[in-house]
């Protein structure tokens, strides 16, 4: 759906785009940048790695499993507002019977983990463990109250609603409702076996990300399908569903979504309150995280201190990154084997982003 050779479609600065190519070089290990302008790709860079090596996303996977909601919703299968235990009876147990559809797409289910964060992430390559673990759960929040990040129950709750809507496996719907259509044949929820060859080895920079590097790197982490932290891809693939969200849901006449369904994935939903589990200020939408200056517009920010506000995406624990700018008509993937402290990984990620971002002006200044 995209012409892989760089071309420019004027009114960028090319002199720009190879800072953040260099930038993204010199980090050293292996990494691969991608940036389009109005559908046309201009950056495409892999060092250390070929452009088809499948990079583990880590959260950057939480939007594939929302739009597979948002679908059901646009169809009419399933209700914004619905409580999850209309389709999921188990689930209603221990206070839970309020928790709709709109909340864990907002991050306001009051359910950021079912057990701790440390026994959710030993149990996430096990299915049945975590959607059972979920049915026991109390929530740590009421329902509809303050954010709360759902680091892996986002993706069981979401997953297990679309396997109870569709009687399908979400890796299954994933397949046939976005990847197929869309031809991204290097996007897979859970690595298959005959893959593995591609996977790029996760590298920790410090004892914390080494013990992370150590335990994702591991087989039954990579094959296993973990909706919200677990899907394997290539920059070029997320390229093309970006480009695709950012042009309204439609790419070389295959449509995933309709426009408004779009537009309300993307609008904002939380507008910097501070995250209870992450304690840290998030603009949230619908499935997304979103761009701009953040409450302090000194602050680097993953998406870059200069994003506009109407920008969204995901980032993936600092590794991994996708992101779309509509006032600039612009989409950037930043594909990562580095875990490394937060702090020198953010600004890692906002260097990549300002250069992209200074490159590529919003369209109505070039269009002056």
């Amino acid at each position: 759906m995209l012409d892989w050779r760089e071309r420019d479609p004027g009114g960028v600065d090319r002199d720009g785009l190879e800072t953040a190519a260099a930038l993204a070089r010199d980090r050293g290990g292996a990494s691969q940048l991608v940036v389009v302008r109005d559908g046309t790709v201009v950056l495409d860079r892999a060092h250390g790695c070929d452009p088809g090596a499948l990079f583990w996303l880590f959260s950057v996977s939480k939007p594939y499993v929302a739009l597979l909601v948002h679908r059901l919703i646009e169809r009419g299968e399933l209700g914004l507002d619905d409580p999850i235990a209309r389709h999921w009876p188990e689930f209603g147990a221990n206070g839970k019977t309020s928790i709709t559809v709109r909340h864990v797409l907002q991050h306001r289910s009051g359910l950021p983990v079912a057990r701790s964060t440390a026994r959710d992430a030993l149990a996430m390559t096990d299915w049945d463990a975590s959607v059972r673990a979920l049915e026991r759960a109390r929530p740590r929040f009421p329902a509809g109250g303050g954010p709360a990040y759902q680091y892996l129950s986002f993706g069981f709750l979401l997953g297990e609603l679309v396997r109870r809507v569709t009687g399908e496996p979400v890796r299954e719907v994933l397949a046939a409702e976005i990847l197929r259509p869309l031809g991204l044949r290097d996007t897979h929820l859970g690595l298959p076996d005959a893959e593995w060859h591609r996977h790029v080895p996760l590298r920790g920079r410090g004892p914390g990300p080494q013990v992370t590097a150590a335990f994702v790197n591991r087989r039954a982490v990579r094959r296993a399908v973990i909706p919200a932290a677990g899907v394997s891809a290539t920059a070029r693939d997320l390229a093309v569903l970006y480009t695709l969200l950012a042009a309204g849901g439609s790419l070389g006449g295959v449509k995933l979504l309709a426009p408004p369904t779009v537009a309300f994935a993307t609008t904002p939903t939380s507008d910097g309150a501070v995250d209870a589990l992450l304690r840290l200020p998030i603009r949230w939408s619908h499935g997304f995280q979103l761009g701009g200056p953040g409450p302090d517009p000194r602050t680097p920010r993953p998406m870059g201190r200069t994003s506009s506000p109407a920008t969204f995406g995901h980032n993936g624990s600092y590794v991994c990154i996708a992101w779309a700018d509509p006032q600039r008509r612009l989409v950037t993937v930043y594909l990562t084997d580095r875990l490394e402290p937060r702090p020198a990984a953010v600004a890692a990620q906002n260097a990549v982003a300002e250069a992209v971002l200074a490159a590529c002006p919003p369209v109505q200044l070039r269009a002056a």
